[in-house]
């Protein structure tokens, strides 16, 4: 039996917190599916291979460029002793005409009976560097839509926020909407970032529609980061270099 992919034509929200104030509201497009199963796509997308757009296994899972997909989140549950999960989905901003950048993507890890009981943030900085985290309640219990589960900042993301700190997670994921908020919290300052939006069944018409509205795909959230970094820049924020990216692949 096949399966079919979402469209999720959503918004993402950054607000900084402390004293030097910036926010800004886009539009954006992911995709989820189920990583482990054969999918029936529309023509104009394609799962490990060429197409207007699409998204690779080589993207995901692993380091940048050389993901191996749903096999490596099997890895790490088992490295982690996290059981019982029958379905592995993947929520991630699609490859557009071969380029492709996720400043965040998700691993939803369900049970047999759908109940969500870990996700894989998965956060990819502009220097190329890879750190994901294992979130899940120590019982294994399901992830509830207002439950807040924690996890310590591993990695360097953006060059205006220090390496410390931690980040507050909660999953809303129900048949019709995606709803992921994260709180990062360090002293008094921080960033509250959030992605939301409607499931909708992915189409040639969607793909276009999408195209067309928000064109050149990841290329423009990689402006728009530029573009937001620049401003933070103006206002004086503290710029602070890139240090060594952390040693471990995977933290919880």
């Amino acid at each position: 039996m096949t399966a079919t992919v979402d469209h999720i034509a959503g918004q993402t929200y950054h607000g900084r917190k402390g004293d030097i104030a910036n926010a800004f509201r886009y539009s954006i497009d992911y995709v989820l599916l189920d990583a482990e199963a054969e999918l029936r796509t529309p023509r104009l997308f394609r799962r490990n291979g060429r197409g207007l757009t699409g998204l690779d296994d080589l993207d995901h899972g692993g380091a940048p460029g050389a993901g191996r997909g749903a096999a490596w989140v099997r890895d790490v549950l088992q490295e982690h002793q996290v059981t019982g999960v029958a379905q592995i989905e993947l929520l991630a901003q699609p490859k557009v005409v071969g380029h492709v950048f996720n400043p965040v993507s998700f691993w939803l890890c369900r049970r047999s009976d759908k109940a969500l009981v870990a996700v894989i943030a998965e956060v990819t900085n502009t220097f190329g560097d890879r750190h994901s985290y294992l979130i899940h309640h120590p019982d294994q219990r399901p992830i509830a839509a207002d439950d807040r589960l924690l996890a310590q900042k591993i990695m360097h993301v953006s060059p205006f926020q220090p390496v410390e700190g931690g980040y507050e997670f909660r999953f809303d994921i129900t048949d019709d909407r995606i709803g992921i908020w994260i709180d990062y919290t360090r002293g008094k300052g921080g960033v509250i970032a959030t992605l939301t939006g409607r499931r909708c069944p992915l189409s040639n018409r969607s793909i276009l529609r999408a195209v067309l509205r928000r064109p050149f795909g990841s290329r423009r959230v990689l402006a728009l980061i530029h573009w937001q970094a620049l401003k933070l820049w103006v206002k004086r924020a503290v710029y602070r270099r890139r240090p060594a990216p952390p040693s471990s692949e995977v933290s919880r």
